[in-house]
């Protein structure tokens, strides 16, 4: 299944923490449970600051492999393929008729995913059905697309490691600075949508 997003911070965070603790245990220090409430008071929202800053930092800091960078390259050149400001590249397979969500509406898709070697990692195809989330549960590059798509709409996405998974990759299948390509479907929207706003 698609990873959330949020858990990256939530793993950047443990590490940190881990991190912390070995340095004091180095130090000899007697107090590694209270870590925690060691901190000033007064610090504690710059504390919170800079793991928010470390997050976000090391998410954008990822880079494409060179073979990534050639393969968005030249995909940018192809006839129908569409390049955002963000980085994001994508070919509308199918147009959608219907409502556009909002960043927190639940919808249900259907996805593919594939390295640019072509081996897929995951697929609600295979799974036999589809999967709800909204657009700010998974990774930023399904956020903005969701976020333009119209329900009933089958988008192809390129997705290059910085709005993906980063340096880090994911488990065993998705390496380090992969360069990943969606089929997406929005299926449904299953509740605010964006003419809501108006």
């Amino acid at each position: 299944q698609v990873r959330l997003f949020h858990c990256y911070c939530r793993d950047r965070l443990q590490q940190l923490s881990q991190l912390t603790v070995v340095q004091n245990r180095q130090s000899s220090l007697d107090c590694i449970h209270y870590i925690p409430i060691m901190i000033p008071t007064h610090n504690n929202a710059f504390f919170l600051f800079a793991i928010v800053l470390l997050c976000f930092v090391s998410a954008v800091n990822a880079g494409a492999s060179p073979e990534g960078v050639k393969y968005l390259a030249s995909k940018k050149e192809e006839e129908g393929v569409v390049s955002l400001p963000s980085g994001l590249m994508y070919k509308e397979l199918r147009p959608g008729t219907g409502k556009t969500p909002l960043i927190g509406t639940a919808c249900d898709c259907h996805y593919s995913g594939t390295l640019i070697d072509g081996t897929e990692f995951d697929s609600s195809y295979k799974r036999g059905a589809p999967l709800s989330f909204a657009p700010n549960q998974v990774i930023r590059g399904w956020t903005e697309a969701m976020q333009l798509m119209k329900e009933g709409g089958k988008w192809e996405l390129y997705i290059p490691p910085e709005l993906g998974y980063g340096d880090r990759g994911a488990g065993a299948s998705i390496p380090g600075g992969s360069v990943l390509i969606f089929t997406l479907e929005l299926l449904k929207v299953k509740g605010a949508h964006k003419k809501d706003e108006l």
